[in-house]
């Protein structure tokens, strides 16, 4: 399958079966900004929940914030993004009036229409509007373009409050608003976006060794929540490409459709955020050393990675269709831990005491899976649904139920099916999930 397709083919999916919908559809949409269906949600609250147990929760060491999107102005100054979050950008003089960034570019012509570009000019891509009934100069505010700067702003706050000692993280999950350019591809280059990052603070001299350490930790994770090894990669970051404040970066990325993109960036920021905050707040945001009395700025190593662009990964990563018996079966083969649904429970037909039954199983297993009940079309039909959203069992309650007080469990997978005890499924289930 080329590769373009399967993009083409995962955006009709993702629409028909409830994952993403473009936002505000009936009045034409809006730009780079989509709205997340029943599935989309589920989806992304794994991914969220996992990061959060993986990065927070499994660690003594790394704490939780959540900062506020709107925050005082001067912090924008002070980080370097009104001054430095910008992309060159050119405007076609020809026909088609598009607007392209200038770093995108492989020539000196319109890649639409051919038209004749104007020259580069910087493109500031933050958000702005206003705070209070009057709109003038003083009550600019900006909707923030990461979440790292409201955990160097808390830095102290996080450090009085929780007995930590550096080393230690300060970990947030929120939105940002970035207004990019050029977008496309989808949900990889959004306008509103999710990100999972993690400030890391260290002694300055060990920023090298936690950085090499983060590398590692956050690859084993992409490939423990099933994208393939095959398709991800480290890249550094050269020269000419680092951040203003990064002393080493690098990527991980992910080979989409189009070709390899970031996935998540981990960078050394140094000292560079506390630095310039303590410079424009007048505040000590030094750390006093307990064991040696030392006073020092912490130097920083972020992981930063987007929710949007970990979904879109696991959705192309687990896409895949088959001959099954000369017709075409469509498969999210996702890991159990980031399907929307575990299991579902399907009567074979609505015979009322075959519906009585399968409720009452799904209502049990429930409190121990994310369960989907279905009574709708033909057996055949629900399994082929199942499949396209990537359940990885199905719980079948027949007549022989009845009987035997059994059910029938199919694999997504390897579509092998299984009778198994009612008063076993529970167990079964959860060996069959990994749990």
């Amino acid at each position: 399958m080329a590769d373009s397709n399967r993009l083409d083919l995962l955006v009709s999916l993702c629409k028909r079966r409830g994952f993403v919908f473009p936002s505000s559809e009936i009045y034409g949409g809006l730009n780079a900004v989509y709205d997340f269906g029943p599935l989309g949600v589920r989806l992304r609250r794994r991914i969220r929940d996992l990061w959060w147990r993986e990065v927070v929760e499994l660690r003594d060491d790394v704490e939780g914030l959540e900062a506020a999107i709107l925050m005082n102005p001067r912090v924008w100054e002070a980080s370097g993004h009104l001054a430095n979050f910008s992309d060159p950008m050119v405007d076609c003089l020809g026909e088609c009036h598009q607007r392209w960034r200038a770093d995108q570019l492989s020539g000196d012509r319109c890649p639409n229409c051919g038209g004749e570009l104007s020259p580069a000019r910087q493109f500031n891509l933050m958000f702005k509007t206003h705070m209070g009934p009057v709109e003038d100069a003083g009550s600019v505010v900006y909707l923030r373009p990461e979440t790292a700067q409201g955990i160097f702003v808390n830095f102290k706050n996080v450090l009085n409050s929780s007995r930590q000692r550096v080393p230690f993280g300060i970990a947030q999950i929120g939105r940002s608003f970035r207004n990019e350019i050029t977008t496309g591809n989808f949900i990889f280059r959004l306008r509103e976006l999710e990100m999972l990052e993690l400030e890391w603070f260290c002694s300055p001299g060990d920023d090298a060794s936690w950085f090499e350490y983060w590398c590692e930790r956050r690859m084993a994770w992409h490939r423990a929540i099933g994208l393939s090894s095959d398709s991800l990669r480290f890249r550094p970051h050269g020269d000419d490409e680092k951040a203003h404040y990064a002393l080493a970066s690098t990527d991980i990325e992910y080979r989409f459709p189009w070709g390899w993109g970031e996935l998540e960036g981990i960078a050394r920021r140094g000292d560079y955020d506390l630095r310039r905050h303590q410079e424009m707040s007048g505040k000590d945001l030094q750390y006093t050393d307990p064991s040696t009395g030392s006073r020092f700025l912490p130097f920083v190593v972020e992981p930063s990675l987007g929710v949007d662009r970990t979904f879109l990964a696991l959705l192309l990563d687990a896409y895949r269709e088959e001959e099954v018996r000369g017709e075409t079966r469509v498969v999210l083969g996702l890991d159990p831990r980031v399907a929307p649904f575990e299991v579902a429970v399907l009567p074979l037909s609505k015979r009322p005491e075959l519906m009585e039954v399968a409720r009452r199983v799904e209502a049990d297993l429930r409190s121990s899976f994310a369960t989907e009940y279905d009574e709708t079309q033909a057996i055949g039909r629900r399994y082929r649904r199942q499949d396209e959203i990537g359940t990885p069992l199905a719980v079948t309650i027949d007549f022989e139920t009845l009987e035997d007080q059994a059910a029938t469990v199919r694999r997504r997978d390897s579509m092998d099916q299984v009778r198994v005890s009612l008063s076993q499924l529970r167990e079964v289930c959860a060996t069959e999930l990994g749990r």
